[in-house]
């Protein structure tokens, strides 16, 4: 059994181009708590700003996604391309539509409890274990690959001028993406916490910043709220989406408590 809540925010721009998937429902606004039974999928999406129906790349991946009959037998490298493909089959047959993309990274628990991370572009996967933040998900940007090949440091990296370019995400009419899904059989273990965000949080918020928030000694929906809050005040003009994975019993949806248009269920 686990638990897992969610919340998004639109912030300062005029449309939420960022959707997460909990529990099969795809959400593009307010949070959700809810228990989790294996096995199952989660997963986070932010419609590539610049290109059109960013809102609708987002949301279509994650409902395709939620379709996913998931099982330790299910390819999802496989399964991610072939969202693309059906992504991006749909942008070329209107004009409001063309050339929509957006960027993917999930958390997969399988019904022996292997869990298994994915992902697709620069939102992120983290994991919150001892006191200490870790990123599990590789951002597929062109900082990110010329910081491997060494041409340039870890502070110019995030500094430089093109560090919003991403590599090929889903519904990229000009090259097909490439999924990193990466294996961890032995689960979770209790007290971790996985984080999936969208660049809105990880742009504004440092890993120092992070820590200090999922250290405090409440519920888990109120630090996620935290963050989104936190990166508002740090100047954040991008949607912000977070949502986060514990073992129970960790943490059990609490009835009543505040999340903007909160949704509360429990298997």
């Amino acid at each position: 059994m686990y638990f897992c809540c969610g919340i998004t925010e639109k912030g300062t721009r005029e449309n939420n181009e960022d959707a997460f998937l909990i529990r099969g429902s795809v959400r593009t606004e307010g949070g959700v708590q809810t228990g989790l039974s294996e096995p199952f999928l989660i997963g986070l999406c932010d419609g590539v700003s610049g290109e059109q129906a960013g809102e609708l790349a987002s949301r279509t991946c994650l409902e395709l996604l939620s379709q996913v009959d998931y099982s330790s037998r299910v390819n999802l490298k496989r399964r991610i391309l072939d969202i693309h493909t059906t992504i991006a089959e749909q942008s070329v047959m209107q004009k409001s539509t063309a050339n929509m993309q957006t960027t993917l990274c999930g958390i997969a628990v399988d019904e022996n409890e292997g869990l298994h991370c994915f992902n697709v572009g620069d939102s992120r996967i983290y994991r919150y274990r001892g006191g200490t933040l870790e990123q599990l998900s590789r951002d597929q940007t062109l900082v990110q690959m010329l910081y491997e090949e060494g041409s340039i440091s870890i502070e110019e990296k995030r500094v430089h001028a093109h560090r919003h370019i991403v590599m090929p995400v889903i519904g990229n009419l000009e090259a097909e993406p490439k999924p990193e899904v990466i294996v961890y059989p032995d689960g979770m273990r209790l007290g971790d916490v996985l984080i999936l965000c969208s660049d809105g949080l990880s742009d504004y918020v440092t890993t120092f910043e992070m820590e200090e928030v999922l250290a405090k000694p409440k519920p888990l929906p109120k630090r996620l709220q935290e963050l989104v809050v936190l990166a508002l005040a740090n100047g954040g003009k991008d949607n912000i989406t977070v949502s986060a994975l514990v073992r129970y019993p960790d943490e059990v949806p609490i009835p009543g408590i505040s999340l903007p248009q909160n949704d509360t269920d429990n298997d």
